[in-house]
């Protein structure tokens, strides 16, 4: 096990994963390479960028939980698309 899989934030990271690919598959075909490629790139990079700083510096490690939270972020512009325009 590597040190980052400890991590609560990475561990929920992987649970928004789930919840994510869960919704997504619920989304209409034509979606597919539009809103549904565009959230699950965002999603896995939230887990991505985690693991990846994990072992760094703490300035570099910050840094990728930023570039984490802006996943988050476009995440939450996806699923507002896909709240007015899907579901």
């Amino acid at each position: 096990m590597f040190k980052f899989e400890e991590l609560k934030v990475y561990q929920k990271s992987l649970d928004i994963i789930d919840e994510i690919y869960d919704l997504t598959e619920k989304f209409p075909k034509n979606e597919a390479f539009i809103l549904t490629a565009q959230l699950l790139r965002a999603v896995n990079s939230i887990a991505l960028n985690i693991a990846e700083g994990a072992n760094s510096t703490d300035k570099v490690f910050n840094n990728h939980l930023r570039i984490s939270g802006d996943s988050l972020k476009e995440c939450i512009v996806c699923l507002t698309i896909a709240r007015r325009v899907i579901i």
